[in-house]
């Protein structure tokens, strides 16, 4: 059996209509309950959903054997587990946004208001900008509405939420999509299940 990650909410849903085209029915689980654990008919596959961080952790850890995760966790936290696949969904952007007709100081470090401090940091090293980092977790948006950052690097999709507060992209740092990701030990001792799985995840993505 294969255990699969999904994560909560819209993006899991999505993923979830992949696997089921793919065949990978787990009956059950469009039911509004409680549950969290979800098996094929057959038995080959397990589905259980978890917070969308917390997903790479349950694969690095041998938890589940393949999960479905955003780029922008994978690249802020460098999970030790094999990207396999761009499933095509849950796609937006990373990005820099500022107040309308903003400057660089370029007289001090810049103060970047994020939830993703690891991106940053590399983002502006290989530009050579020294910078503060000012590790928010929610909203970050008011952070240079009040002063307490210059800028913010945050997941775009629409744009709306940053025009509605003033706001424009200066900056794009990283496309996002989910990716279907696997443990590194199940990706040897399940190889053969592991490739079945994602080859018929490629044939619906393309299919898209």
């Amino acid at each position: 059996m294969l255990n699969v990650a999904l994560p909560k909410g819209r993006l899991g849903n999505q993923v979830y209509d992949l696997l089921e085209k793919a065949g990978c029915e787990c009956p059950g689980i469009r039911e509004e309950s409680r549950r969290l654990l979800f098996d094929s008919a057959d038995g080959s596959i397990r589905c259980f959903w978890v917070k969308p961080s917390d997903v790479s952790v349950y694969v690095e850890r041998g938890a589940a054997d393949l999960g479905v995760c955003g780029k922008d966790i994978l690249a802020e936290n460098s999970p030790r587990i094999y990207e396999l696949l761009d499933l095509g969904v849950g796609k937006c952007r990373m990005a820099a946004a500022a107040p309308k007709g903003f400057r660089d100081p370029a007289d001090r470090p810049l103060r970047v208001g994020t939830s993703f401090p690891n991106i940053v940091r590399e983002h502006y090293a290989a530009q050579g900008r020294d910078i503060d980092v000012i590790h928010l977790h929610g909203s970050v948006e008011l952070a240079p509405l009040l002063g307490l950052s210059d800028v913010i690097v945050d997941i775009v999709e629409t744009g709306s939420t940053l025009r509605a507060n003033g706001l424009e992209v200066i900056d794009e740092i990283l496309p996002i999509s989910a990716r279907l990701i696997a443990n590194r030990a199940s990706y040897q001792f399940k190889l053969k299940e592991i490739r079945d799985l994602t080859e018929r995840l490629k044939a619906q993505v393309e299919k898209a």
